[in-house]
Order: C-alpha cells, then sequence, then structure tokens
C-alpha cells in the first residue's frame, strides 16, 4: 500500500465542530480522508473498521497527556485523572478496576430496573398534565444520580449539592476551558472531600451496600492508596450520572422529532425499548471522542501513525460509518445492522463499568414516558449539544401529556 505524508491530512476546524452540523462536516471529512488532524496536537480516526486496530494492546489509554497539553500538571483536576481507573493502563488499571467490576456486573445492574422505572414512574406523575418542566433538570438529571446514590448509600438529603458537584466536575474529564477551571477545582475539592466522609463512615460503621463491600476489598487488597480509593467513587459517580442524563434527552428529543417511529414505541415499549435506546446512543452519542496513544507504528490506510502519537477515535463520526450503517444519517429505531458493541461504551479493558446500568435507566424511563404519557411533545426547541470530549446537554423543555 502506497504510503501518505500525515502533514497532508486536513486540519479540523474548530469552528465547524462546534456549529449546528456537526456530522454533516464529519461526513464531508469521511470522503477526504480516514484521519484528520486537530489544532491541539492529537490525530482523530473518522472510520468505524479502524477501531479495532486503535482498541488493540498497539495503542494504550490516555492517561495525563490531555492535562499536560493544557498546562495543568498539578492541583485536583490533574490528581483525579492521575488515580483514576479510566486514564490507567495496565495491571495500573485492573488494580484500580477490580474491586468494583464485581458489583457493577450485568445481572447486577440488571436487577435494578425496577427501581429505574418505580422512580420514573414518581418523577412523571409529579408532571403530568402540569405543563412544561425542565426536562434536563427535573427528570434526566434525577433519575441517574438518585439511583448511583442508592447504590452507594448516599443520604437522598445530599442530592442537590451532590447534582451540582456531579455538573462541574465531569468538565475535568477531557479538554477543559480553562476559564472554568478554578469552577470545577473547588468543585472537586468538596466532592473529594465528601466521598472521604463516606468512606470514612463505612469503615466505622459498616453497611450493607455497595460502599461497605468496597471498603472491605480494597482494605483487604491492601494495594491502593486514599487518593485512588476515593477516586474510584468520584468517578463512579460522575460516570454513572453524567453521560445519562444526556443521553436520555437526545433520545427523546429524537424520538418525539418522528412522531411515526414514537407511536409505534408507545404502542409496544416493552417490545422496542433496547431498540429505541441502542439507536438513540449510536444517532447522536453523548461521548464524541475516546483518545488512545500508539504504542508502535501504525498503518492506517496508508498513513503512518509513529509511536506516542495520540489518536482519537471519533465516536461521532465512527456511528455514522457509511460503510456500517445503511442511511447512517437517519434516525430508525427499526434499524437491525447495529453491530455487537457500542463504541458510545468504550471497548476492550476500559468498555465501562456502568453499562448495564445505564441501559437499564434509559430503557425504563423512556418505556415509562411512553405508557404513561403517550401524549408527550417538546415545549420549545430540541435541545443542543455542547461540543466536548462528553458533550453537556442544553436546556430542554417538555410537557408529558398523559393518555
Amino acid at each position: 500500500m502506497s504510503q501518505f505524508s500525515l502533514d497532508s491530512l486536513p486540519m479540523i476546524s474548530v469552528d465547524a465542530v462546534t456549529g449546528m452540523d456537526v456530522h454533516g462536516y464529519l461526513k464531508h471529512l469521511r470522503g477526504l480522508a480516514p484521519l484528520v488532524r486537530s489544532p491541539m496536537g492529537p490525530l482523530i480516526a473518522l472510520r468505524r473498521r479502524h477501531t479495532e486496530l486503535l482498541f488493540s494492546d498497539a495503542t494504550r489509554q490516555m492517561e495525563t497527556e490531555t492535562k499536560l497539553m493544557q498546562g495543568i500538571s498539578s492541583g485536583p483536576i490533574f490528581d483525579f485523572i492521575d488515580t483514576a481507573m479510566l486514564m490507567a493502563n495496565g495491571e495500573t488499571h485492573l488494580r484500580r478496576r477490580q474491586p468494583v467490576a464485581r458489583a457493577f456486573a450485568f445481572k447486577l445492574m440488571d436487577a435494578m430496573r425496577p427501581k429505574a422505572s418505580a422512580l420514573a414512574e414518581e418523577l412523571v406523575l409529579q408532571h403530568l398534565d402540569a405543563g412544561p418542566i425542565d426536562f434536563v433538570k427535573e427528570i434526566a438529571a434525577q433519575i441517574p444520580a438518585r439511583l448511583i446514590a442508592n447504590i452507594l448509600g448516599i443520604p437522598a438529603s445530599d442530592l442537590p449539592i451532590f447534582m451540582r458537584w456531579i455538573e462541574d466536575s465531569a468538565a475535568a474529564l477531557g479538554f477543559i476551558d480553562l476559564e472554568q477551571r478554578e469552577r470545577i477545582e473547588a468543585s472537586l475539592t468538596a466532592f473529594n472531600a465528601y466521598v472521604d466522609d463516606l468512606l470514612a463512615q463505612r469503615r466505622q460503621s459498616p453497611r450493607g451496600d455497595f460502599l461497605t463491600d468496597y471498603v472491605h476489598a480494597v482494605a483487604e487488597a491492601g494495594n491502593l492508596s486514599e487518593a485512588e480509593i476515593r477516586t474510584q467513587v468520584v468517578g463512579l459517580i460522575l460516570a454513572g450520572s453524567d453521560t445519562t442524563r444526556g443521553s436520555l434527552c437526545v433520545i427523546l428529543a429524537h424520538l418525539l422529532a418522528h412522531p411515526a417511529q414514537w407511536a409505534a414505541f408507545c404502542a409496544d415499549p416493552d417490545g422496542l425499548k433496547k431498540a429505541v435506546v441502542e439507536e438513540g446512543l449510536r444517532y447522536e452519542p453523548i461521548v464524541s471522542m475516546i483518545p488512545r496513544v500508539a504504542l508502535r507504528e501504525l498503518d492506517i490506510d496508508g498513513y503512518l501513525v509513529p509511536a506516542g502519537a495520540i489518536v482519537a477515535i471519533s465516536v461521532l463520526s465512527c456511528q455514522r460509518d457509511p460503510e456500517v450503517y445503511a442511511d447512517p444519517d437517519s434516525f430508525n429505531i427499526f434499524r437491525t445492522d447495529h453491530p455487537r458493541w457500542n463504541l458510545g461504551f468504550g471497548a476492550g479493558a476500559h468498555r465501562c463499568l456502568g453499562e448495564a446500568l445505564a441501559r437499564a435507566e434509559l430503557e425504563e424511563t423512556l418505556t415509562v414516558i411512553a405508557r404513561l404519557a403517550p401524549r408527550t411533545h417538546m415545549a420549545g426547541p430540541a435541545p443542543t449539544l455542547a461540543p466536548a470530549a462528553i458533550r453537556q446537554i442544553g436546556p430542554m423543555q417538555v410537557d408529558f401529556d398523559g393518555a
């Protein structure tokens, strides 16, 4: 195969990526090359067929590189990334992941479905036939935050401040807005102190909950620092709240924008809930990209990526790759060409521990809305998604109309 210079690759336009038609722009780029360059330095992979190589042992997970690229080498944000399982590799990743992996197994998280359904029903009934509501704050943020709090044994009375910390701290995961650094670090500091207190409580007064089991497991293993112990809990709370909130909003918004599909779902919510969520996660992913570091030279369609280079997998582009999906720019809950693994949850050793919980929350909440409020409609414009590694949802007004 002929080899091409990386310098000949298109440079991605930040203005275009932050515009309204990001998918149209990525479609244009896919027609030019399999990779593009970014102003920050990393390459961005656009094709689904290259993800097997990029998630293999030829690459590794990003660690603290993105923070160092922004001049962040100390402080709460750097420390969080430096001690998180998500940004670790090899033995370090395994050591941090093992104590929480069993509790978040698919069967155990699937058992949360009745709780997710009951909570969704409680919240929807509160607002049924009551006029427009702020769907993001009143429904989408509440369900994942309350359920992860239930799993971790966090008091309901702490939820309001807890949810503000979640919203601020989630911004620490990707490239951050440096103007918001002080606010993010303040929330992370408070969040860390809160989790330290929870862990101390479980050590002093064990209960029959996840945190008690976690404290026991890490004490028995004896191979995690206090910072690592705390960070895994903070990370679980963030992962179990922020992405699900955004996904719930955009999936409902796209369903309501396609009346025939919404009507079909309302007619058979239990039969179609899995298909609805799978298509929603494909069509508008909340996780926009997953960065990796090349451990050896990689050949991507004739472009030689050197060892040490950062290559970010564009989930937005891969989830609409016409080599994989028929009519990829159409939202279609009856689609039959989904691959086995949804890239929005990552892949390999780093695949999201909370996938089963997120799917349960999304499927059961949407099912409850379809069953109790089939005449639900948007009471304002469709929500926007701010560009970031984890895209943040804008305002969304919804009116729950009953049958």
